[in-house]
């Protein structure tokens, strides 16, 4: 296959591309037992420039999973706890008196990366938690009225416990609806937690990446050849009519007091053809919009308190409206 050139200028190989993203599961593997699922889910949002909501009890590796991506996709990661204390700033970056210039200077917070790990971001105030709203929809911060863009590629990952409510801040509809994807980190099944325990038993140091042999097998260059081709992924109006069906029937359950909006048909779209892609073809289909259609929508609709507690999850009235929909043929 003959190279090609997306609009920016930028060089790549599809095929080239593909294959070194697909070899992010097997590189990760060897830090993070039997989350294929997470990592699928990481490489389509940054695919689709989106952010990732994983929702997970603690002991999951959700933070291992983001540092052991970032190792092989050699790019650059920084962490924050947040805290009920945690400022804004604390996040974005703040103006520092400095005494030598008698000036004030930019001091980048480390929003200022390639993947940030947000973790338990639901143990953060709102302010805080919305000064990520601007760095997640605009990719910039603006400081002291100045605009400072940030890195490119740049992924929010946040984490929060499903478990623990106690002092925590649920984070609102319109910063749940700014997350592309919401991944649920399962518990490990037994043979994974045999095989996760034997690592440990030989020496495995999930703080020493390197040593474990997780090594870079894409980059910046390959992601943003994906993307262009990506771009190219052919969407007939029969899959984009079925993802409009998919979203209008959310809003008319009457499980639900709040249904998918329009952006978040438009995310189901673009996930939709991001996976269609790395699954190894240039059209999407019926079952690449199902595939995606949990991760891209759950977090996005509002179950009605009555049947949230007679046990009705997101999770099982989109599989509904998936059974009860229309395929187009």
């Amino acid at each position: 296959m003959d190279p090609t050139t997306d609009n920016a200028g930028i060089t790549g190989n599809p095929a080239d591309a593909r294959a070194a993203l697909e070899a992010l599961r097997a590189e990760i593997a060897k830090a993070v037992v039997g989350q294929d699922p997470a990592v699928t889910g990481l490489v389509v949002a940054l695919l689709c420039r989106g952010h990732v909501l994983l929702e997970g009890v603690p002991g999951v590796a959700k933070t291992l999973l983001v540092r052991a991506l970032a190792s092989a996709l050699e790019l650059e990661t920084k962490r924050v706890q947040f805290t009920p204390d945690l400022m804004p700033s604390d996040v974005t970056g703040s103006l520092v008196y400095d005494t030598r210039s008698a000036e004030f200077s930019f001091q980048p917070g480390p929003v200022f990366t390639n993947l940030l790990l947000a973790d338990e971001i639901n143990r953060t105030p709102p302010k805080t938690q919305s000064s990520l709203l601007e760095a997640m929809e605009e990719r910039q911060v603006t400081v002291d009225g100045t605009p400072r863009p940030l890195p490119d590629p740049f992924l929010v990952a946040a984490t929060q416990n499903p478990v623990e409510y106690e002092g925590t801040y649920p984070l609102p509809e319109a910063q749940l609806d700014r997350f592309l994807l919401k991944l649920t980190i399962p518990l490990p099944s037994r043979q994974d937690e045999i095989d996760v325990l034997t690592r440990h038993a030989e020496g495995f140091n999930p703080r020493d990446l390197r040593a474990a042999g997780v090594r870079p097998v894409a980059g910046p260059a390959d992601l943003e050849a994906a993307r262009a081709a990506v771009a190219k992924t052919a969407v007939s109006p029969e899959i984009t009519a079925y993802v409009v069906d998919i979203c209008r029937a959310t809003r008319e359950s009457p499980s639900l007091t709040l249904g998918v909006s329009p952006r978040g048909a438009t995310a189901l779209l673009a996930t939709s053809r991001a996976w269609a892609w790395l699954t190894g073809r240039d059209y999407v289909t019926p079952d690449d919009v199902k595939a995606l259609a949990l991760p891209t929508l759950r977090h996005r609709v509002q179950l009605r308190p009555e049947a949230e507690m007679e046990g009705v999850t997101a999770d099982s009235v989109i599989n509904a409206i998936l059974a009860h929909v229309p395929v187009p043929r």
